[in-house]
Formats: structure tokens, C-alpha cells, sequence
């Protein structure tokens, strides 16, 4: 099984990355992890050359993903929730798949994307909830063709308990680890 793990956070040691890491560790999947925040990827400008044609018309480091997407199984999105949704830089990412509801909606064809399945890990620090982001990330998903959405996993109020002590958290990160390496039936 392949994953992408589309990564949101601006630090490699907080929250997010320790729930990143226990994913990682807990299965044997093949994993591509895009660093938002590292990754040299421009918004989507709204040119609309994916209307007519199967492609962006941007070039940079989101060809990778594209390619990815094209062959994974899994996409999984990890993010701290910044003003009850997704960080700026995933959602810049996620711009990008605009190609894919072209897809959809103007030329009236299926995206091309293997994955069939998805997953959303978010951490907060203080309180305001995940609900928001939550359904934003299922509407990234909706774009790109998947439908089958593991439950939330959210570590919360981690400014008062960190991530990797989240003990609720982490088993639910081991179960999401066997889902992501069975057979989908989807396919």
C-alpha cells in the first residue's frame, strides 16, 4: 500500500510530526510525505488551463504529488488547526487540486487518482475544536475522488498535554495504521 501524507505543520518536533511519526512507525506502508511548508509549491492562481485539459499549469514541486496521487492508495492529511481549520500552507497545497474538480465539473471526467480512501490527523493547542477543519479536509478529499474517510483523529489542548502523551490519540493512530495497509474495496 502506498500513502500520501500531505503535512502541515511548520515544525519537524511538535505535535503534528508526533503524531506523523507514530503513524509512520506503527505500519509498513509506503509513504510520501509532502511538507507543505518546505515544499516549493505555488497556490493555484485560478487560470483555468485545467477546464480544457488534463494539467496545471504551474510547474514546481507539485508534479511529484500529482504523480503520487496517481498510484497511492491512501491520502492522509496532518495539520494543527489554526482559526478552526487547515494551516494556510496545506490549504495552498490543496488549492492545487483544483485540477482534479476540473476534472469533474468541466470536462466531466473521473480524476485521475488511485486513492480511494483518506484520513485526517489534527492537533490543537487551547480550544476551539477540529469540527471546521475537519470538513474542510473531506471537501479536499471530495476533489479528489475519495469518499471512504477513516474518523477524525484529533489530539487537543495540546498546550496543556503534548501530542506524543496523548494516549487516546495514539491508539487511535495504531488503528488507523492497520486500516491503511487492508485491502480496499474499493478498487
Amino acid at each position: 500500500m502506498k500513502t500520501l501524507i500531505l503535512y502541515g505543520s511548520a515544525h519537524t518536533d511538535g505535535d503534528c510530526a508526533a503524531l506523523m511519526n507514530e503513524l509512520v512507525g506503527k505500519t509498513d506502508s509506503e509513504f510520501m510525505t509532502v511538507d507543505c511548508y518546505g515544499a516549493n509549491i505555488s497556490p493555484c492562481t485560478d487560470c483555468r488551463c485545467c477546464r480544457t485539459v488534463s494539467q496545471c499549469s504551474i510547474r514546481d514541486d507539485m508534479q511529484m504529488v500529482y504523480d503520487y496521487l496517481a498510484e497511492c492508495d491512501n491520502v492522509v492529511i496532518i495539520s494543527p488547526v489554526h482559526f478552526c481549520t487547515l494551516s494556510a500552507m496545506l490549504l495552498k497545497t490543496a488549492s492545487r487540486f483544483q485540477m482534479y474538480c476540473s476534472a469533474m465539473i468541466f470536462r466531466k471526467e473521473r480524476p485521475a487518482v488511485n486513492a480511494k480512501r483518506g484520513a485526517v490527523i489534527l492537533a490543537q493547542g487551547g480550544s476551539g475544536g477540529a469540527v471546521k477543519a475537519y470538513d474542510t479536509a473531506k471537501q479536499v478529499f471530495y476533489s479528489l475522488g475519495i469518499t471512504d474517510v477513516y474518523p477524525l483523529i484529533f489530539s487537543g489542548h495540546t498546550d496543556k498535554l503534548p501530542a506524543n502523551n496523548d494516549t487516546k490519540a495514539l491508539a487511535e493512530i495504531g488503528s488507523l495504521a492497520k486500516w491503511l495497509v487492508q485491502e480496499n474495496d474499493l478498487k
